[in-house]
C-alpha cells in the first residue's frame, strides 16, 4: 500500500454569511475568493510539483458534511484512493456515500470515531492548474 495521507486538501467550514466571511478575509488578511473560496498554491518538496489547499465557507444549512453534525470538515491529499477505500472498510471505518471522480480529482468520505467526516481526496494538480489560476495565495 503506498502512502495514505500526503497532505491537508482542504478546510471547510460552516458560516453565518458565507460571502460576508469571504470578504473579511479577503479584506483583513489578503484571501482572493471565488465562489467556493480561496485555494494556496505550493510547492511539493518531493516532485517539485505544485499542490493546492482549499480553503472554503459553506452554508449554515449545507448537508454537505452530513452524516457528521460538527460545523467544519477537513478534506486530506491521498494516494490510490480506490486501494485506499477498501482498506479503510477492512478496518473498520465507516466509508460514507460513493467514490466520485472529476477532472481535478478523485473524491471519497469516511467518518472518524468523533463523528468528523473527512473528505479524502486524489488530485490531479495538473488539471487544478487552470481552475484556479489568478485566486491562489502562493506561498
Amino acid at each position: 500500500m503506498k502512502k495514505r495521507v500526503t497532505g491537508i486538501g482542504g478546510i471547510f467550514f460552516k458560516a453565518k454569511d458565507p460571502d460576508g466571511i469571504k470578504k473579511w478575509y479577503e479584506k483583513h488578511l489578503g484571501f482572493p475568493y471565488d465562489q467556493y473560496g480561496c485555494s494556496f498554491a505550493w510547492i511539493q518538496k518531493e516532485s517539485k510539483k505544485s499542490g493546492y489547499t482549499a480553503w472554503s465557507p459553506f452554508s449554515e444549512d449545507t448537508k454537505y458534511y452530513d452524516p457528521s453534525k460538527k460545523d467544519f470538515m477537513f478534506n486530506y491529499r491521498v494516494e490510490n484512493l480506490e486501494e485506499l477505500l477498501k482498506v479503510l472498510k477492512e478496518e473498520g471505518v465507516q466509508v460514507v456515500g460513493e467514490m466520485e471522480t472529476f477532472e481535478y480529482g478523485k473524491f471519497g468520505w469516511i467518518m472518524d470515531p468523533e463523528g468528523n467526516k473527512i473528505e479524502l481526496w486524489e488530485p490531479i494538480d495538473t488539471a487544478y492548474d487552470g481552475m484556479v489560476e489568478g485566486k491562489t495565495i502562493s506561498s
